[in-house]
């Protein structure tokens, strides 16, 4: 068992090696219009049907994450959320907004635009948010500042009554187990504007504090804990001082951000 384990560390080890000073090797960012965009196809192509194209930077500027992803019951995985056109239609899932509140329905002329397959689709919107807070990564958009600042006002519920206001809970500190690297924050305040405490709790991280298990930068690159969101929808990884804010002199990674 220890020596498949010691293999297993090996081979991640080579897929997403540490370097010497601290560096991480990431994927390729994509383009910023394209941060955050999902191929929805987990029945799709089987039905003869083009995967259908979710972009998250054109729905957080009207909805938190908390609506989809708690009172709509997404998951935070792609492509394992049991949705089907029948439950879309009788008002579950997209059918929660889409064909309601003056968003296009399900319409057969409607089908296209998000069943193209085309992880791009959308792109051409982009431009909506050139006036936006900046940011060095991902599409480049400080969305939290945006929130903080008003430049947006998402919906943070669908249901009526209104849902309680959550406790925010404490800031918690996360000691760094890499040498030179400083520990991280987390801050349950602004995470609570966006998202759920079931969100999180306790699918992804554990109630107690320290309890969760295997919680390491390896397993955020490959998309676990932080790296459920925080690899391809919230601002990358590779932005390390947004968590590790007293890092003095923090890796610089390749950017697509231009604006």
């Amino acid at each position: 068992m220890i020596s498949r384990i010691g293999g297993l560390v090996a081979v991640v080890l080579i897929l997403f090696p540490p370097v010497a000073n601290g560096h991480w090797n990431f994927p390729a960012p994509p383009p910023p219009e394209e941060y955050g965009n999902i191929l929805i196809n987990r029945t799709s192509e089987k039905g003869k049907v083009k995967p259908a194209v979710f972009s998250h930077w054109i729905h957080r500027k009207k909805h938190t994450c908390r609506v989809c992803h708690f009172e709509l019951e997404f998951n935070m995985k792609a492509n394992t959320t049991g949705i089907t056109e029948e439950a879309n239609r009788s008002g579950q899932y997209c059918g929660a907004c889409h064909g309601r509140n003056d968003l296009f329905g399900f319409e057969k002329q409607n089908c296209v635009k998000c069943h193209n397959g085309d992880v791009r689709s959308g792109s051409d919107r982009f431009t909506e948010n050139r006036h936006f807070p900046e940011a060095l990564y991902g599409n480049g958009i400080d969305w939290m500042q945006a929130l903080e600042e008003k430049w947006i006002t998402p919906a943070h519920h669908l249901s009526i009554p209104q849902p309680s206001n959550m406790s925010e809970g404490k800031e918690l500190e996360l000691e760094s187990n890499w040498t030179g690297t400083p520990s991280a924050v987390f801050s349950h305040a602004r995470h609570s504007k966006w998202h759920d405490c079931n969100d999180c709790h306790p699918g992804i991280f554990t109630i107690k504090k320290k309890a969760t298990e295997h919680f390491e930068m390896i397993r955020n690159i490959q998309g676990d804990f932080c790296g459920v969101c925080h690899r391809t929808v919230a601002f990358p990884l590779t932005d390390c001082k947004r968590c590790h804010p007293r890092f003095r002199d923090p890796p610089r990674y390749p950017s697509p951000v231009s604006r």
